[in-house]
């Protein structure tokens, strides 16, 4: 966890702006959001939390409003779209309403702990990374609620992307991140690939352009409610741009 040094300089000078794109997480989204108010609030972080609901049918853009309602405007920012439109497309749409320097990406699904981000945030600190992400792969990182099926693909997604790319991070298709803001509208504008390997080549794109990148041990949970958006069709368009991240990078 940060000291309380780090915490009085984060609060001067520097504010996290958390991108949380939804689509039909009304079950979720409550519980995520107090648990960054809860976890944010009490280490002395400047935050706001971007909504970047898609037009999920379940909702979740009324309960986004009643939460803006209860912890303010200040902290919950709703900048809803029509339908869904990409993950890439989302997080430009969050970047340009985004005040804070640095950007947090992360999932509702409760996949990804708040408690966390201040982890992420004094490694930051520390090393002036570009960019900080979450990893399940190294000691103290792990998987919970995933049945083994689900725990082959991952483990052989990541291990095919570390023989054929080299990328020098542990876990390239996580989606819990911090980037400066700057870092992220650049890697953003440089990407080609949709839904689930967009993470991926965000990654390979940043060890392009020599950013700098520090990694966190988290524990990743399956998502609470709802269902898992991974497919047969998400692991062929892995795959499909696994060989063209190869072939081109």
């Amino acid at each position: 966890m940060a000291t309380t040094g780090v915490d009085s300089e984060i609060t001067k000078s520097d504010k996290y702006s958390i991108l949380l794109p939804t689509y039909n997480e009304r079950e979720n989204l409550p519980i995520i959001i107090w648990l960054i108010i809860k976890y944010l609030d009490g280490s002395g972080i400047d935050f706001e939390v971007i909504i970047i609901d898609d037009g999920s049918p379940d909702g979740t853009l009324e309960v986004a409003k009643q939460l803006q309602n209860l912890y303010g405007s200040n902290k919950i920012v709703l900048r809803p779209r029509e339908k869904k439109l990409g993950l890439g497309t989302a997080y430009i749409h969050g970047i340009k309403h985004a005040t804070g320097n640095f950007i947090i990406i992360m999932d509702a699904d409760l996949s990804h702990h708040p408690k966390f981000i201040p982890e992420f945030i004094e490694l930051q600190k520390e090393n002036d990374y570009d960019i900080v992400t979450g990893t399940r792969y190294i000691n103290g990182g792990g998987v919970y609620g995933w049945d083994f099926k689900r725990k082959l693909i991952s483990r052989g997604a990541n291990f095919l992307t570390q023989m054929l790319l080299r990328p020098g991070v542990s876990d390239l298709t996580g989606s819990f991140r911090l980037y400066k803001k700057d870092v992220l509208l650049k890697l953003v504008e440089s990407c080609v690939s949709k839904g689930y390997v967009f993470q991926m080549e965000m990654i390979i794109r940043a060890r392009q352009l020599n950013y700098t990148i520090g990694e966190v041990p988290i524990t990743f949970v399956d998502r609470v409610y709802g269902e898992s958006k991974l497919g047969g069709t998400e692991i062929i368009q892995f795959a499909k741009a696994l060989l063209y991240l190869f072939a081109t990078t």
